[in-house]
């Protein structure tokens, strides 16, 4: 498989991570970004590995051939150490704030690459690197040394978690103290589940051992060996016996022969094999990308219905409340325009004399127009018009509106009567005068003759008496008082007549406001559910690709 490859399916991984926004402290995420790490800045790379005070350090001083690691009769390495080429021995720190601490040899790695009083790591720091001028390392080929297992949980997961970035692990055993049935078993779960098929074992402290020992210890070791089942090319062993401490001081003194005992040139030697037969390093890389790949895939997979499922239910509870919003706005309209209609119907003239207009006009005529007007008119009408407005709170309150106002309806000036004063009575006609010093003229009326002489004597003293009156000789008609009832009802239907067209008017506008309020909207997706249909297509194309990818490396 050719690097551009792998380019791919590493960005296909990293936008994984994306997508499925791990917590960075899940092994999965740990695991998915160490691997794409490795793939972007290929080498080959071999990490030594093993529990504390096992000899990783001696060991890999004697295969570069100098004190290039710290080594002490106490464990110290309290970081990865990348070994890498060098035309000369250098190290450099990396802190975690970006300040890079670098010196000629490696004296600088006490300070920052063991570990303290208490046997813990450092925090502050990122990356540790040496730089050794060795014919080995200059292939392109890195070695990597792990603190030692079995004594802190960071530790452990540091060690795994490099482990995944190796081409080849070289697992450090104590011929002293050899693996149970269970710790053996452990591993390769560990190993195999993460497609780490190359190993090779270095059993180390055999020199300390009787030959007796030594036999019984290699026929168990050749077990614990076979049981892995590496990924090496033919003819190599992934078992030798390596005497650390004295291979070092024979490589120091330049004492080949003295080497050659301690077992370790044939550990360089199988090393050497194995980088020639993946000298790409696309083959060795095949399961554990392949296993990652899987990993992320079923992640992936597990993510995206938990978004659908979310977003299904999500959507439901959004299209019942859309339905019943629907017809709570069918409701509220039914409610509200019935109550305008029913308040139309009293606002109708006709109606509205036909129950007010002899009430107020006994009011009117009684002088307590105002008070019925306050009393009785106005209450009545206030019922109608709390009714309609509280149609729009409900809708306001249901639809999240603003509310447009209560309805108002405003009344006229009360009516006002003023009764015109009644004419006066004419006055009675002045009895006739009598003749003085007569009882009577009646003696005069019984005949003849004295009744004409009577009534031409009444003539002229009515005559002389008033003379200078105007009283004309036919008196007029009286003149009728005013009609009141019809007065009183004229006003009454005036005031009336002015409310209903104000009200009217004043009710129709403020329907047309209401309406718009008691209207239904369907709410535009929320911002929630705009990243998740964002995340679920951008995991669908992840997975997509995923698929592909993993479908190219069974193929591979």
């Amino acid at each position: 498989m050719q690097q551009n490859v792998y380019q791919d399916i590493v960005r296909n991984i990293r936008a994984a991570l994306g997508a499925l926004e791990l917590d960075k402290s899940l092994p999965l995420y740990q695991d998915s970004l160490t691997i794409c790490d490795a793939l972007e800045n290929p080498v080959f790379r071999i990490a030594v590995f093993g529990p504390f005070n096992y000899g990783k350090s001696t060991l890999l001083n004697a295969l570069l051939g100098q004190r290039t690691l710290p080594i002490d009769l106490i464990p110290t390495t309290g970081a990865a150490i990348h070994v890498k080429y060098g035309e000369e021995l250098s190290a450099k720190i990396t802190l975690k704030d970006g300040q890079v601490k670098s010196d000629r040899g490696t004296a600088i790695l006490k300070q920052y690459a063991i570990l303290d009083q208490e046997r813990r790591m450092r925090n502050d720091v990122a990356a540790v690197e040496v730089f050794c001028p060795h014919s080995f390392l200059q292939i392109g080929v890195e070695f990597l040394d792990l603190p030692g297992t079995n004594d802190r949980e960071e530790q452990d997961n540091l060690v795994r978690n490099q482990l995944l970035t190796a081409d080849l692990v070289v697992q450090v055993l104590d011929a002293r103290k050899l693996m149970t049935l269970g710790e053996r078993e452990n591993l390769r779960d560990w190993l195999l589940d993460r497609g780490i098929e190359t190993v090779v074992f270095a059993v180390n402290f055999m020199n300390l051992m009787d030959p007796d020992d030594q036999k019984e210890v290699s026929s168990r070791m050749r077990f614990v060996a076979e049981s892995f089942r590496s990924n090496l090319p033919p003819g190599i062993s992934n078992l030798y016996r390596v005497d650390a401490l004295p291979a070092l001081r024979a490589r120091l003194k330049g004492d080949a022969a003295a080497a050659q005992m301690t077992g370790l040139p044939m550990l360089e030697s199988a090393l050497q094999s194995i980088v020639g037969f993946h000298h790409e390093k696309t083959a060795n890389w095949l399961p554990r990308l392949e296993a990652i790949a899987s990993q992320i895939s079923h992640a992936v997979t597990a993510k995206i219905q938990e978004i659908t499922t979310d977003l299904a239910l999500t959507e439901e509870k959004q299209a019942n409340k859309i339905q019943v919003q629907q017809k709570a706005e069918k409701l509220i309209k039914q409610g509200f325009e019935g109550s305008v209609s029913e308040l139309q119907s009293k606002l109708y003239l006709p109606n509205l004399l036909k129950r007010y207009e002899v009430e107020a006009i006994a009011a009117l005529q009684q002088g307590q127009f105002r008070n019925w007007e306050m009393q009785f008119f106005q209450p009545a009408m206030a019922q109608y018009q709390q009714e309609i407005t509280s149609w729009v709170n409900k809708a306001c309150e249901f639809f999240n509106h603003p509310h447009p106002g209560t309805l108002t309806l405003k009344f006229p000036d009360s009516p006002s009567v003023t009764v015109p004063q009644t004419p006066s009575a004419p006055k009675s006609p002045k009895p006739a005068p009598t003749i003085p010093g007569e009882k009577s003229l009646d003696w005069l009326l019984e005949n003849p003759v004295g009744n004409t002489v009577a009534r031409s004597a009444y003539y002229i003293l009515n005559r002389i008496i008033e003379p200078n009156s105007s009283t004309p000789a036919n008196p007029a008609t009286p003149v009728n008082p005013p009609d009141l009832p019809t007065v009183y009802k004229t006003a009454v239907e005036d005031y009336l007549k002015r409310f209903s067209k104000t009200a009217f008017l004043t009710l129709q506008d403020y329907e047309k406001i209401a309406l718009s309020v008691i209207q239904f909207s369907p709410p535009k997706p929320s911002s929630d559910m705009v990243t998740k249909r964002y995340q679920l297509q951008l995991l669908q194309n992840v997975l997509e690709g995923l698929t592909q990818d993993l479908q190219f490396l069974k193929e591979t």
